[in-house]
């Protein structure tokens, strides 16, 4: 649009005052910004996205934490506080939760504050109820061992004059106030998930129909393997085996260093069961953490001494790495076996199973 310029009355043949000529230019210049502004506001007026009002927000409507989980692990309910689930090992709870889980009520942000806002939302898991109580049991033991309870201090009241500085700074760490090991309770979190495959002999009655489904006798081949594997609960004689096998250096260093850590040559597996409906079984073994720290007996005053064994401390530093970080290791492991009875013509079997070891470090 073109802007016409603005006239000037002649006063005897000369331009007006510089006054009324600055206020003719203000006057155009004004005319020409409402203008402009109202185009403008036409245009917007006309937009289909500022035509929806803006709904404010309402900050009372923030979903509320969860206190307390009520947990259906296979038709076995736990109700578990926050805390607890959060002091859990990340790879326990990515079998418990593989999807997430989010600790807020979305629904308590519409309630209407009544009676029934008490309520407890239900969570199914498919996970087994007796492992997770063995888990729970194992921390809540370690964690009253470490901090005591209401009528009896724990390990760390004695432990205190460590963390405000009373030991001197060792080479191999941080400082003592930096060294989590003091001032939390450790456990080693060794699972083990084994899908084994069991392969009869030809000339055996075991197969499975066009269809590939396993007969009578398959099925009983498949649940004795399991069976003859369950048993076999010593927790490193099949890595131990691979090793001789392969001669892996590597996971040799790996039996020595969780055996200086904790665990003993010849430990079995805490929890140990079979999947239901699978040719799989499930492990789990805790132990405490080694850190080198040692509670002596109460001297002649009464007090309890505490002194630290900084190598050991040095060792036990290094099972840092697998704090929140859960490491893996998968091998395949073959075995022949003979699951004849009393009286029955040996058949041997071939058994292959896949093993997959998840190591971590838990601080409660």
């Amino acid at each position: 649009m073109c802007l016409a310029r603005p006239r000037v009355a002649h006063a005897g043949g000369e331009l007006g005052s510089a006054s009324t000529v600055a206020s003719i230019v203000l006057t155009a210049v004004s005319t020409t910004i409402c203008a402009v502004a109202a185009m403008a506001a036409v245009s917007l007026s006309s937009s289909p996205i500022t035509q929806v009002s803006q709904t404010p927000v309402q900050t009372n409507l923030q979903p509320h934490l969860l206190t307390r989980l009520l947990l259906d692990l296979r038709g076995k309910r736990f109700s578990v506080d926050r805390e607890t689930i959060m002091n859990l090992p990340e790879s326990v709870l990515l079998c418990l939760f593989p999807n997430g889980l989010v600790l807020s009520r979305q629904s308590a942000a519409l309630s209407d504050g009544g009676d029934n806002d008490d309520y407890e939302e239900l969570y199914a898991v498919d996970f087994d109820p007796d492992c997770f109580s063995y888990v729970l049991t194992f921390f809540r033991n370690a964690s009253e061992t470490f901090y005591g309870t209401a009528n009896s201090p724990g390990l760390f009241a004695a432990q205190q004059q460590l963390v405000d500085g009373g030991s001197p700074t060792s080479d191999f760490g941080p400082s003592p106030s930096q060294n989590p090991l003091l001032t939390k309770q450790a456990i080693i979190v060794l699972r083990e998930e084994l899908e084994y495959f069991s392969i009869p002999p030809k000339n055996s009655n075991a197969s499975t129909n066009t269809n590939g489904i396993a007969n009578d006798a398959l099925l009983d081949v498949k649940r004795k393997c399991g069976e003859y594997l369950l048993h076999k609960r010593n927790i490193f004689t099949a890595l131990q085996r691979n090793v001789n096998k392969e001669n892996n250096v590597a996971e040799q260093h790996l039996i020595d260093m969780l055996c200086m850590s904790g665990f003993d040559r010849d430990d079995e597996w805490g929890y140990r069961a079979m999947e239901p409906s699978r040719c799989c079984i499930s492990s789990i073994a805790l132990v405490l953490l080694k850190t080198g720290i040692v509670h002596h007996p109460p001297g002649p005053t009464g007090e309890k001494q505490v002194t630290i064994d900084y190598n050991q401390m040095a060792t036990a530093q290094k099972l840092l790495l697998f704090w929140r970080k859960p490491a893996r290791k998968c091998w395949w492991d073959g075995l022949e076996v003979n699951l004849a009875g009393a009286g029955e013509t040996e058949n041997p079997i071939k058994l292959w199973a896949r093993r997959v070891w998840t190591l971590e470090l838990s601080l409660v």
